[in-house]
């Protein structure tokens, strides 16, 4: 059975004639001797009903006629509802006057744990609560299953001027279950007014819920921007730690959630040490992580560190490598972003270990080392040499990775190697041998040319069967005299005296326009 719908077949006479608000009809029931205690479905008798409707002249009948006067007034309905209740859930002042000077009890609770004066609370009827107070109502017990107070649930429902009355009568601090206080929830919600009231009180604007969360915590991840400016203007600490590995702070929210006004207030009050700090986490990595390029933006502007520190909590050494590894860079808005984070990482001059080098040379996602060359170039020294080594190992790569590589200055030259003359497909074998003299090779190398040739393993273009014509060989001795680092910068080129056509030649882009590389399937294909 419903104990929330009435069934008006279980409703007595009396019980509808009160709902009615029909005091004369009720008056002449009651002479006649109706009981004035029958129950619908819901466990409602007729004082349930007159409490609920407001009419408290049929409270006062209803009442004088009761067997059990003390009794009657607290009757129960299936919830555990007393008249008192719903008197107070509908803001009927009268009704509840009349059944408090009859002796209804002020604190009991229904089965949901809800009071008299919760229930006044929540429906938002300031005059209810102010009665129930008056007349001694507990103010802060615990209701609900989440073990709030009245003022919680004012804060919650942004009763402003219940708030207003309860912080002088409440008290300021009481938690629930998760340890959070009203100044908590009105942060969390947006509800300025009341933050400002429990704030002006007295409450604790640092305290913390059982996680560690703070109000500043909160109300920079919701992007409440007034509560963030009224929390920061009591003294909220924008470097109280909010978890256990003593690193979260606001800051971090904000970043994570795009919060952008927010962080842009919280930047220069948060201590430097989450920048860089051993064993403290950057609010860059929530930046990326989170795929917030705009929250990246302001950070790196402001001199956070693009490198940040080695992150343990997420497992990257850097925030560049969370930003090529972690996010998706598939097509659609979050590729878009994935791409503009790594670009602002690099231009910010993060920096590239060998090791992501090496990674990006298999291609999985195409965008990473373009990009990585793009804004970093190529490294120097000895670690030149072991990417150079890497590459040649991952020759089965090398219709990715050799245009790419040649386009940013590596000398072609470093790439003679026997492994790679021996396993690197037809034509990116023909490509690599566009970029040398193919006529000058050491013998060994040229017995694997010969033999792959007649093993039908490579088919050769057909000038490689003479030797290059003068131009070739004249630009081939232009990079050896400059080095191929130069040639693959256009500002350099742009400087030589000579005509535009033999620029471009220089760049080796009559090669580079012959050849069609199909980065996803690691082939190329000739146009």
């Amino acid at each position: 059975m419903m104990f929330t719908e009435c069934y008006q077949d279980t409703c007595s006479v009396v019980a509808l004639a009160v709902r009615r608000g029909e005091c004369r009809l009720l008056q002449r029931l009651l002479r006649k001797g109706h009981s004035v205690d029958v129950k619908d479905n819901r466990g409602w008798n007729a004082l349930h009903e007159a409490a609920a409707g407001g009419h408290a002249q049929c409270v006062r009948l209803l009442l004088s006629a009761s067997d059990s006067y003390e009794d009657y007034v607290n009757s129960l309905t299936h919830n555990s509802e007393t008249p008192l209740y719903f008197a107070a859930k509908n803001g009927h002042l009268r009704a509840a006057r009349r059944l408090i000077r009859a002796g209804a009890d002020l604190n009991k609770m229904s089965n949901d744990l809800s009071s008299p004066l919760f229930a006044a609370v929540d429906s938002g009827h300031k005059e209810v609560v102010e009665l129930l107070v008056s007349e001694g109502a507990e103010v802060n017990g615990t209701h609900f299953i989440s073990g709030w107070s009245c003022l919680h649930q004012a804060v919650y429902k942004d009763h402003t001027e219940i708030v207003k009355f309860l912080v002088s009568v409440c008290s300021l601090e009481a938690v629930d279950d998760y340890g959070i206080t009203p100044l908590f929830v009105a942060a969390q919600y947006g509800h300025h007014q009341c933050l400002e009231m429990l704030a002006n009180a007295g409450a604790n604007v640092n305290c913390q819920a059982k996680d560690m969360a703070t109000p500043l915590l909160i109300a920079a991840q919701e992007g409440h921007l007034s509560c963030v400016e009224l929390l920061l203007a009591h003294k909220a600490d924008p470097n109280l730690y909010c978890n256990e590995d003593q690193w979260q702070l606001p800051i971090h929210a904000a970043a994570q959630f795009s919060r952008i006004s927010i962080l842009e207030k919280l930047i220069p009050v948060t201590d430097r040490e989450c920048d860089r700090g051993k064993g403290k986490v950057s609010p860059v990595y929530l930046a990326v992580l989170s795929g917030q390029a705009e929250s990246l933006r302001p950070l790196l502007r402001e001199g956070y560190s693009p490198d940040a520190q080695s992150c343990r909590e997420f497992g990257y050494c850097c925030p560049l490598d969370m930003a090529l590894w972690c996010n998706s860079w598939s097509v659609g808005s979050d590729f878009h972003q994935s791409r503009e984070i790594t670009k602002m990482l690099l231009a910010n001059g993060a920096c590239v270990s060998l090791a992501t080098y090496i990674l990006t040379l298999q291609g999985h996602v195409p965008e990473h080392l373009s990009l990585i060359l793009e804004y970093c170039g190529l490294p120097k020294g000895e670690q030149l040499e072991a990417l150079v080594q890497a590459a040649v190992n991952k020759v089965a790569h090398a219709s990715f990775w050799l245009p790419l590589l040649l386009k940013a200055g590596l000398d072609p030259l470093l790439l003679l190697q026997q492994k790679m003359l021996e396993e690197a497909e037809s034509r990116v074998l023909n490509f690599f041998l566009e970029f040398i003299n193919w006529k000058t090779l050491p013998s060994t190398l040229l017995h694997i040319l010969s033999q792959r040739r007649a093993e039908n393993t490579w088919t050769p273009h057909k000038h490689f069967e003479s030797v290059p014509d003068l131009t070739h060989l004249c630009r081939l001795a232009v990079r050896a005299t400059v080095g191929s680092d130069a040639l693959s910068k256009p500002s350099f080129v742009r400087q030589l005296p000579v005509p535009t056509l033999l620029q471009d030649y220089l760049q080796f882009s009559d090669i580079s326009s012959a050849y069609t590389f199909t980065a996803s399937a690691n082939r190329e294909s000739p146009n």
